[in-house]
């Protein structure tokens, strides 16, 4: 990388730990630390939901989709849509509402608030673990990327100077950096990729007359997917819409019920069809530039072994001139760092408040820093271990959305519920989805673990709902 490049991106980097340190004095308590001051607007929180949720595990995840199935690989994003605007309308008022009521730090209380306190520990439980898996695969996508861009780094050592940034960034900063950043970066992230990406690696693997003869026709089709894929990716994304801590930290740290909504809808439209089709396309190209043997001078050649997460990040140090490589490749950090702090401050969050109870401590600012801090370890340790982003990820979405969605929906229809089926049901759901997961057996259809997660949940809910009810 010239250093002009490098230049570019160091800048970036102390500038985003410089917000940190800006906001390290400002937060006064738990309050400002998780839910900044409740007091964010609309746009600043539909942004930061649309970096949150997206990423760098999307980013590099989409990648990799376009340059093994083409335009289809969208239809991940379009259930990021459905998922937004169905909990916009049901989900988010209601929620801002009690969160007014009981100053909510967490999402685990906001079943607390409908079952008991059992079932908000066994809830923070789960959420601190899948949250803990989902910023591995931010970490992961980090390393990856900087891997491929600087030679002389080793996977290993791009992992730990990734893993580095990101904790430390944000332990010191708390939510309300995590937010404002956020908007920055997906401010980065979209031009980079759309303004510059996009245009320049287009022209120069040779425009659409090179993708129409270098890639099978399916590549063009939104029809290249099956329909046990489809239904994999909307079990498992929409859910988590319903379920995901920093997505109910988002609604508690905005003014407004209506503000709330509205970040909701931003989000939204970013994700689909903005994100989804930019990166698509990306990966589309990186095939095309592949099978020309565009990437033979990074060590490539056509019809040699690669990593479909890894095709991109490697055009893109391949075509793009200096000063702009630079550009595009914080664009990607920027996804990474804005789904990694968020995360990381989920699973501590979870921890502090719903498995310990320590948020009412003198100290609690103090503790909260330091629990990040050994979170992001973890975090770290998991993603040596992990090869694939994206399959990390979705992971992580399986077992909270198995053991979360069902409590959650059946809170939104009756308030005051079961809290032995929504304890049981927990169990069931994310002990189901995490033992498919980890025996990896044949499923039938080729349906995805989460599939029987949530209907094993959803059938102890039920009958112990209906045992209970008799006695």
């Amino acid at each position: 990388m010239h250093w002009i490049d490098l230049t570019i991106f160091v800048v970036y980097l102390m500038f985003m730990l410089g917000v940190g340190f800006f906001f390290l004095r400002r937060n006064k308590n738990t309050d400002d630390y998780f839910v900044g001051g409740r007091q964010m607007s609309s746009l600043h929180i539909g942004l930061s939901v649309v970096a949150t949720d997206v990423g760098g595990g999307f980013s590099i995840g989409l990648g990799g989709l376009g340059f093994v199935m083409g335009l289809s690989g969208s239809w991940l994003l379009f259930s990021g849509l459905i998922g937004a605007w169905l909990t916009a309308v049901v989900l988010v008022p209601k929620v801002h509402r009690l969160s007014k009521r009981q100053n909510l730090l967490t999402f685990p209380q906001f079943l607390q608030n409908s079952y008991s306190k059992k079932v908000a520990l066994i809830a923070g439980i789960i959420s601190a673990i899948g949250y803990l898996g989902f910023t591995s695969s931010q970490i992961l996508a980090g390393a990856k990327l900087a891997a491929a861009t600087f030679p002389a780094l080793t996977f290993n050592t791009a992992l730990m100077v990734m893993g580095a940034i990101a904790v430390i960034y944000t332990v010191i900063g708390g939510m309300k950096a995590v937010i404002y950043t956020d908007t920055i970066q997906w401010i980065i992230l979209m031009g980079g990729l759309i303004f510059v990406a996009l245009p320049l690696c287009y022209y120069a693997v040779g425009g659409f007359e090179a993708i129409q003869q270098t890639l099978p026709a399916s590549f063009l089709s939104f029809r290249n997917i099956s329909w046990q894929q489809f239904l994999n990716w909307m079990a498992t994304v929409i859910p988590i819409w319903f379920i995901g801590m920093t997505l109910y930290q988002r609604i508690y740290a905005s003014r407004t019920p209506k503000s709330a909504q509205r970040a909701w809808f931003i989000a939204g439209l970013f994700e689909y069809p903005l994100m989804a089709f930019t990166g698509v396309l990306l990966g589309m190209l990186a095939k095309v530039a592949f099978e020309n043997g565009m990437l033979a001078v990074a060590g490539f050649p056509a019809g040699s072994a690669i990593d479909s997460e890894m095709g991109l990040p490697i055009l893109l140090k391949t075509v793009l001139p200096i000063g702009l490589t630079g550009i595009v490749l914080s664009a990607y950090f920027s996804a990474i760092m804005s789904t990694a702090d968020s995360c990381l401050m989920a699973a501590s969050g979870n921890v502090l408040t719903d498995i310990f109870r320590g948020h009412n401590h003198p100290s609690s600012l103090r503790i909260s820093q330091f629990l990040t801090l050994l979170m992001g370890a973890a975090a770290l340790l998991i993603a040596l271990k992990m090869p694939n982003v994206l399959e990390l990820m979705l992971h992580s979405y399986s077992f909270m959305v198995s053991g979360l969605f069902i409590p959650v929906v059946a809170a939104l229809i009756k308030p005051n519920n079961n809290p032995t089926a929504a304890f049981w049901s927990m169990i069931a759901g994310g002990g189901t989805s995490l033992s498919l997961i980890i025996l990896n057996p044949d499923l039938p259809l080729g349906l995805d673990p989460i599939i029987f997660g949530i209907s094993s949940s959803l059938v102890v809910f039920l009958l112990l709902a209906a045992l209970t009810q008799r006695k």
